[in-house]
């Protein structure tokens, strides 16, 4: 018989205090805690651990497409073949897990892999989750040879006091923004989303025909990246997309998203974003605002060049923790968006792309 076992990873702040775990029903269990983390390396040790220690053919079901497409899409192969770099000639994120993890798995050759929708109910998905989350909060991790739901008792409401709560707005911030609902700074979107999560960022109107709200260089772009997004729904209806709705790209990312019918989240560095921006422009900001799945927002206006720095720092690291890959619009001549592609690459293990504004239309 097949031993099916439930896998998740946690991390308060990404890098942070860490959890894992792996749950068998009337079966082992057990959890572990690495001070220094990332949600990631917590998903892939959660299901190493499993591997390592439970013998005989075996399933591991995980919320992590990450952990999942690994191995069902056979991501490993490429990562060996190019010397454990990513198509971008980057190294591998986290080799020191993968490369003793797949070799197990290929040595074994009794090991699958399914994909499972986290917080939709499944109560063994839901054990990982509370005794990763655990593990994470007390860096402190438990074991045993018979899990019944006793085990579990009384974390559901814990690990809810211990993550963010979804309907404040980051300390300093405005009233509420519109009707849609915000986050707060350290929110993670794990209760509203499972399916990947697209970062676009790329060029201001000067580099993307001029500043009129309709030009043929940024209507292009909008047809390209709104075939992008369909596409990229057929693949997974439960994509969602993040956008800064800065001038430019962003904008033009949620338009985009819009008309793909594709929910967005609005990541804002601060209440008051627009409010030097012509009119019209703003009154377009209001709209696609309005019209988010989410509203995250990093704080109130800053003071200074290097407030507004600090904000978008914040900005780029909430896009860079829940991003699971991105869409640069980048015509690979601006640094400051060299640097963002840079570090999407390394945050996003390669899963990043470049749409070159186009020419002559």
């Amino acid at each position: 018989m097949t031993t099916r076992a439930y896998t998740d990873g946690a991390c308060s702040g990404n890098p942070g205090p860490g959890g894992w775990a792996f749950v068998v029903d009337s079966g082992p269990w057990a959890s572990g805690a690495e001070a220094d983390s990332t949600n990631q390396r917590m998903e892939v040790t959660a299901a190493f651990e499993a591997v390592r220690r439970i013998a005989g053919p075996l399933e591991i079901v995980s919320d992590s497409t990450y952990v999942v497409k690994c191995f069902n899409d056979e991501w490993w192969r490429g990562w060996i073949k190019r010397g454990w770099r990513n198509a971008s000639k980057k190294p591998i994120a986290n080799r020191d897990l993968w490369e003793p993890f797949i070799d197990l798995v290929n040595r074994r050759g009794d090991v699958t892999f399914k994909w499972v929708k986290g917080h939709s109910g499944d109560p063994m998905n839901d054990a990982a989750d509370m005794l990763a989350t655990q593990a994470a909060a007390d860096q402190h991790g438990r074991s045993g040879m018979h899990y019944d739901p006793s085990i579990v008792d009384g974390l559901g409401s814990d690990v809810a006091r211990r993550r963010p709560n979804s309907a404040e707005i980051a300390p300093g911030s405005a009233s509420p923004l519109s009707g849609a609902s915000q986050l707060s700074l350290d929110a993670t979107l794990d209760s509203t989303n499972d399916g990947p999560v697209v970062v676009v960022i790329g060029h201001r109107p000067a580099e993307l025909g001029g500043w009129d709200l309709a030009n043929p260089v940024a209507d292009a772009l909008r047809r390209q990246l709104t075939e992008i997004l369909r596409a990229k729904k057929q693949v997974d209806p439960n994509i969602v997309l993040a956008t800064g709705l800065g001038l430019g790209a962003e904008m033009l990312a949620a338009e985009a998203a819009l008309m793909a019918a594709v929910p967005y989240v609005a990541v804002l560095p601060f209440v008051g974003v627009d409010a030097r921006w012509p009119a019209p422009t703003r009154s377009r900001f209001a709209e696609l605002l309005g019209s988010a799945k989410r509203q995250v927002v990093m704080g109130s206006e800053p003071n200074g060049k290097e407030g507004f720095a600090k904000r978008m720092r914040a900005r780029d690291d909430w896009l860079a923790r829940e991003g699971t890959e991105a869409i640069v619009i980048w015509d690979r001549s601006d640094r400051n968006l060299g640097r963002l592609h840079d570090r999407f690459d390394r945050a996003f293990d390669g899963s990043v792309w470049i749409l070159e504004p186009p020419t002559g239309v």
